[in-house]
């Protein structure tokens, strides 16, 4: 067979893309995460019982809005790295800010205490078991997101596995915000933080060998 020929027989049978098709789904997996964490959220340990009251407290939106703030930046460089060829840009910047807000809280709280009091703050009453629901409840998100990046055929596979993780990982922190009674700023700093970086981790791993093409 000729190389025009193919060629001919190869075009005959495309089809036209949707417009924003990579945009679309992006979305669809979001939609479809975001109810199954909430779900899976719901059903494995519930929302916490005076979360009526605790929207009063301040500290309260600082542990939303510190995965809210990884989340978003997180979300841009997937959509980017899942392109081929795309700029990253400066958003990668932005990454580290919401941790930084946070770890600056954490050290001034446990300026204000007595040595004796900064391993409870650290520590808290849930450090064992935090990191893991993070994790487990961005497992979803991350199937969903690596589904996503997927289609779209990254050249980075496990920079883009990575970002889907840390993606996947802040929106579990998200929802894990809803049911968690932790406040203090040096539990977040870090638990908080390793639960979103061990997606991230798993992240890369699974894009090194599922994202190939």
């Amino acid at each position: 067979m000729r190389t025009d020929e193919l060629i001919t027989l190869l075009a005959s049978a495309a089809t036209p893309v949707r417009p924003n098709g990579a945009r679309r789904r992006f979305q669809t997996a979001l939609l479809l995460v975001g109810a199954a964490a909430l779900f899976l959220m719901q059903v494995g340990y519930g929302v916490r019982n005076d979360l009526a009251q605790t929207l009063a407290v301040p500290m309260f939106w600082v542990k939303f809005a510190f995965p809210l703030g990884i989340l978003i930046p997180a979300l841009v460089l997937t959509f980017r790295v899942a392109h081929p060829g795309a700029r990253l840009g400066r958003v990668w910047m932005l990454l580290p800010l919401p941790w930084l807000v946070v770890a600056t809280m954490a050290v001034l709280v446990m300026a204000n205490h007595p040595q004796a009091a900064w391993l409870p703050l650290v520590l808290g009453q849930t450090w064992v078991s935090c990191v893991f629901n993070i994790a487990l409840i961005a497992a979803p998100v991350l199937a969903a997101a690596l589904w996503a990046v997927k289609g779209l055929a990254p050249t980075q596979p496990v920079l883009a596995g990575a970002c889907a993780g840390l993606a996947s990982g802040a929106a579990g922190a998200l929802v894990y915000a809803l049911h968690c009674t932790e406040m203090q700023a040096p539990f977040l700093a870090i638990w908080y933080l390793l639960g979103m970086l061990m997606p991230a981790g798993v992240g890369a791993l699974l894009g090194q060998k599922l994202l190939r093409w």
